[in-house]
């Protein structure tokens, strides 16, 4: 038993292989997927006929022009078939559901943002908020939820991946909002949830498997504070979910107004709120939810500092001393080989760089803190919808027979549904 449980495991690791292989580099013949895979030729030929059968790859002649002295037939090409089967990324922030139709190459087919009250949205009414956008979008995609293996949502806040809610989140009102369970009823597919940053450090991952792998970990400064981490080549979320929460780890007990209602977390002295809160002088008590900050905020206190005005230039700096005295507890407690900084904030870095060092220095000893490379990264959303297709893939490449079977949840909480592809 175990024996044959480690070879399936072994066979749908060698399937993944050569899916990834696919969708990376585009069609290739079977001698090329053998070379670039490492695996033997009798391997490659059983799984890409296996795959072939299951409709999720498509075999076509090559164009290239034979050399004069070949023979025979062009060399037969494999290509993996896009419309085995569909998936859709969401990404849910303030008032956004932000929406991508994704088919089984990996390429975005669609992608649309539908629009909520963040300041009134709870767990009574979002639930069927974001059933109704995403019903809506596939209709106008033309693609029918019976098509559609999974979804994959990515959320601000505090998020239960075990449990499918998310906590808390500046994008709801309300808290514990159910999102997998509701959705997973309605389509009838599989559904899965992740913090965004947890998202952007699966993205770097896909994206330079060579430079962000083993173990790394990802700050993003912006509207919050948020971390992923990547352990041992495994992206790490904890028992419930919700681990690598770096903006609500206090910083000083009883300091600053966080927007999550507590005092003294590094989101209160780091977040987009905080540098405006600490440039403007008002009081560290002061409800998040009256500062104006966001996008314009924190560009207009950017515009400030490169003029010079010495308000906007000691917020950084101080918000900076915060960020190393952060990093230095993920140094010690974890020891990334590599850590990367992003997020709107770090169009602001030049002025958070000298405090960050600063804060380093004075938090950790010399031997712990010159172990670790340091990636600042311009921010690009696209992040989050990468890492979501990314993760997604992964799954599919894994468990996805095509035409075989596709099984979702029923009623009885069996694996019993077909889904054509």
């Amino acid at each position: 038993m175990t024996r044959k449980a480690d070879r399936d495991q072994i066979r749908r690791q060698n399937r993944s292989i050569i899916l990834q292989a696919l969708r990376r580099n585009g069609p290739m013949a079977r001698i090329d997927l053998g070379q670039m895979t490492r695996l033997s030729p009798a391997t490659v030929t059983a799984i890409t006929s296996d795959l072939l059968d299951q409709g999720l790859i498509l075999s076509l002649e090559s164009e290239e022009p034979k050399a004069p002295q070949a023979r025979g037939r062009p060399r037969t090409l494999l290509k993996l078939n896009p419309d085995a089967v569909y998936t859709v990324g969401v990404r849910l922030s303030v008032n956004n559901i932000d929406m991508s139709l994704v088919d089984f190459s990996g390429e975005v087919t669609q992608e649309k943002r539908a629009h909520f009250d963040s300041a009134t949205a709870n767990a009574d009414d979002f639930p069927g908020t974001l059933v109704e956008a995403i019903r809506a979008f596939l209709l106008e995609a033309g693609v029918s939820s019976a098509r559609v293996r999974e979804i994959g949502v990515a959320a601000q806040g505090v998020v239960e991946t075990e449990t499918g809610v998310v906590a808390w989140s500046p994008a709801f009102a309300g808290r514990k909002i159910p999102v997998v369970g509701p959705l997973q009823t309605e389509f009838g597919a599989e559904c899965y949830i992740s913090n965004d940053t947890n998202m952007i450090t699966e993205a770097l991952h896909w994206s330079d498997p060579n430079r962000y792998s083993g173990t790394f970990a990802v700050i993003m400064l912006d509207y919050g504070v948020g971390m992923g981490l990547y352990l041992n080549n495994r992206l790490f979320s904890g028992a419930s979910g919700t681990a690598a929460e770096f903006g609500h780890a206090n910083h000083i007990p009883g300091g600053a107004l966080c927007r999550c209602g507590k005092h003294g977390c590094l989101e209160a002295y780091l977040s987009d709120y905080a540098l405006v809160r600490a440039a403007s002088h008002l009081p560290e008590n002061t409800d998040p939810i009256s500062i104006k900050a966001g996008v314009r905020g924190l560009a207009r206190l950017i515009e400030l500092a490169g003029s010079g005005d010495e308000d906007a230039r000691k917020a950084f700096h101080e918000a900076g001393r915060v960020l190393g005295y952060g990093i230095a507890r993920v140094i010690a407690m974890i020891d990334p080989k590599r850590l990367v900084l992003t997020g709107a904030a770090m169009r602001a870095f030049a002025f958070m760089e000298k405090g960050m060092w600063e804060g380093l220095e004075e938090a950790l000893v010399e031997d712990l803190r010159n172990n670790f490379a340091l990636d600042v990264m311009p921010w690009n959303e696209d992040f989050i919808r990468s890492g979501l297709i990314a993760q997604s893939m992964e799954r599919l490449d894994m468990d996805f027979l095509g035409k075989a079977s596709a099984p979702s949840k029923s009623q009885d909480g069996s694996n019993s549904k077909e889904v054509p592809a």
